[in-house]
């Protein structure tokens, strides 16, 4: 029976130097705010600055939503958009890359815009 060689564990440089750093708590969040009048009004203006934003991505993700899976539903309920072809490209392929990519792109555009104004409106964002 031969001897298996032993395993050697290989790590880089920045891995051994982050591992014996060990946990640490991290610097770069602010501290919790404590108790007082001052404090508790900028709680309550983030946590509505949170829920108006939540709300805000929950549209955008029901929009996302009822693009995929409306185009999904028109191509399934209409396979005669498989057979019709443009240019030698079938109509269903053409509405896939044609108009869903666009649509994408303004639904992402539009929910940017839309998170900044909300962030304005709060006064912490930017302008």
């Amino acid at each position: 029976m031969t001897a298996t060689p032993r395993r050697v564990r290989v790590t880089s440089p920045q891995t051994r130097i982050a591992l014996s750093r060990g946990h640490r708590p991290p610097r770069h969040l602010p501290p919790l705010p404590g108790p007082g009048a001052e404090d508790e009004r900028e709680l309550a203006a983030a946590r509505e600055l949170f829920t108006t934003q939540r709300r805000h991505a929950a549209r955008t993700l029901g929009l996302l939503a009822l693009l995929l899976f409306g185009l999904s539903g028109l191509l399934g309920a209409l396979p005669v958009l498989g057979r019709f072809t443009v240019a030698g490209v079938p109509a269903s392929w053409l509405l896939l890359m044609a108009a869903s990519y666009p649509l994408l792109l303004l639904i992402a555009v539009r929910h940017v815009r839309g998170a900044e104004r909300v962030e304005r409106a709060s006064g912490r964002g930017p302008g």
